[in-house]
């Protein structure tokens, strides 16, 4: 059974940074993208960035340049490095990939930013 666990959420202040974990288990990340979302209250959740199973990565707009997804050469490992948080940013923050056909998610990690 593949599973998803992310972590490395919390509080932190305008300009800071986190960096968040997506471990998968049951399976790896090998021959599999991964791709983390956010959901702020209220809105829709969105795509922040995406890695392929190559390594090509995109990303939001919204993050471009303070955000760098990637993933240990393990491959049972993901990250989500986030550099000079704004308040915006603020969400839960889901890992995501596609495994045998399968679509999985994580729980979500809560990040926080104030002003």
């Amino acid at each position: 059974q593949v599973q998803l666990v992310e972590s490395g959420g919390g509080l932190v202040q305008a300009g800071g940074s986190l960096r968040l974990s997506c471990e998968v288990s049951g399976s790896t990340f090998i021959g599999s993208g991964v791709a983390w979302y956010r959901q702020a209250p209220g809105k829709q959740r969105e795509l922040v960035a995406h890695i392929t199973s190559g390594g090509i990565t995109d990303y939001a707009d919204s993050v471009k340049g303070r955000f760098t997804i990637s993933r240990a050469i393990a491959n049972n490992l993901a990250y989500l490095q986030m550099n000079l948080l704004k308040p915006e940013d603020t969400a839960v923050y889901y890992c995501n990939t596609h495994i045998s056909g399968g679509d999985y998610w994580g729980q979500g990690t809560q990040v926080a930013v104030s002003s």
